[in-house]
């Protein structure tokens, strides 16, 4: 079984940053191989990919964040990060880490195979 955990969620104004971390474990978790990703859902809406990083670092960002947010992570540290900046009230959402045993990344919600418990984000005007 694998736990993720997202921390650095919060209120921030249309303009500023933010960084969210993902911290995974397991007892057979092997983070270095495992796609990692972020979804987030507005209130009202589905849940929608935003950004998401391959075993092997090669990244993947939805059109509506590109330009304003890096996906990174740490296999030394069992962590993935979210650098968002630009932020615009838009990007209000409870965002979501996932990882995909897989090793890839893609946008297809179904190919998720854990997901955290999700952090709120809300940027005001």
């Amino acid at each position: 079984q694998v736990q993720l955990v997202e921390s650095g969620g919060g209120l921030v104004q249309a303009g500023g940053s933010l960084r969210l971390s993902c911290a995974a474990s397991g007892r057979t978790f092997t983070f270095s191989r495992y796609g990692m990703g972020w979804f987030r859902q507005a209130p009202g809406k589905e849940r929608e990919f935003v950004a998401g990083i391959s075993w092997n670092g090669a990244t993947y960002y939805a059109d509506s964040v590109k330009g304003r947010s890096t996906i990174s992570r740490d296999n030394a540290k069992n962590t993935q990060y979210l650098q968002m900046n630009s932020l615009k009230p838009e990007d209000t959402a409870v965002y979501y880490c996932a990882a995909n045993v897989g090793g890839g990344f893609s946008a297809y919600i179904g190919n998720v195979d854990y997901w955290g418990q999700g952090a709120q984000v809300t940027v005001s005007s």
